[in-house]
């Protein structure tokens, strides 16, 4: 029977991300929001210093370490299984110091080259993103003659360079990176031949929440929150294609299409 996907709740402990930015930048408001995605159904709390939105401004290690560090510590003694969202080497090397259960890296040690040997030298889950460089306003990267094969192939190439690093595949969580460097249309191909994906024998985390292709199944007034019923729906479609995870901004209506998904199941 397939197992019931993991609910895992974005935490961004940063000024300026797409859809809660400056709300949890203050560490108390930061670590009471921890606690709420676990009340809400997350089982994992991934936590980030830095947004990956597209013209974003980088972040510096120490001022990332400043951001995060805290609440994963606060959230790691509380007994809350945590994730760092992080591209700096120095600021995952700080948090495999503290406990943190995974390293995401959306980039999949790409934008750091010292990434890898971090990762390896400690034994926190990766979850490894499908990545073609950072992200501007023009997408520049968005080009595909078929993005499921092509993202498929892509991380399997990713997956080479873990295992060569030392990464042991048993640690490595593949996420196919909707919204980067890809247009709607892109994420929804992607979604649509997962199975391709799914053949490189990785478990599969989906982050597609609150994201504009999302949005664009919604009325022009609707707000970013408003993509939390669409991203609960896709939550519940993607459990019968075997994902391991997906990530999500609001657990609570999840976790309920989760429910239906295997009360239905049964």
């Amino acid at each position: 029977m397939t197992a019931r996907p993991l609910v895992m709740g974005v935490l961004n402990v940063t000024p300026d991300s797409f859809s809660d930015g400056g709300r949890y930048l203050a560490h108390a408001a930061a670590i009471a929001r921890g606690r709420e995605l676990v009340a809400a159904g997350a089982q994992i709390v991934d936590v980030g210093g830095e947004s990956t939105r597209p013209g974003a401004v980088r972040v510096g290690s120490e001022e990332e370490i400043a951001r995060v560090l805290p609440v994963l510590e606060a959230l790691h003694a509380e007994g809350i299984t945590t994730s760092l969202d992080t591209m700096n080497a120095a600021t995952a090397r700080a948090a495999l110091a503290a406990g943190v259960d995974y390293i995401n890296d959306v980039s999949s040690g790409g934008a750091d080259p010292e990434m890898l040997r971090v990762v390896a030298a400690g034994d926190a889950g990766f979850i490894a993103g499908h990545w073609r460089g950072f992200l501007d306003p023009a997408d520049s990267h968005a080009h595909y003659a078929d993005p499921a094969a092509e993202v498929a192939a892509e991380l399997a190439a990713t997956a080479g360079r873990l295992a060569a690093a030392g990464i042991n595949r048993e640690r490595v969580i593949l996420d196919p990176g909707l919204g980067f460097s890809k247009t709607g249309e892109h994420n929804w191909a992607v979604l649509r031949g997962l199975d391709e994906l799914s053949r490189l024998g990785y478990p599969l985390l989906i982050g597609a929440s609150r994201k504009r292709f999302l949005g664009e199944l919604l009325p022009a007034q609707a707000t970013v929150h408003d993509r939390d019923l669409p991203t609960a729906v896709l939550s519940a479609l993607l459990a019968d294609r075997g994902i391991w995870g997906v990530r999500v901004h609001e657990p609570a209506a999840t976790a309920a299409a989760l429910d239906v998904w295997e009360h239905l199941r049964r």
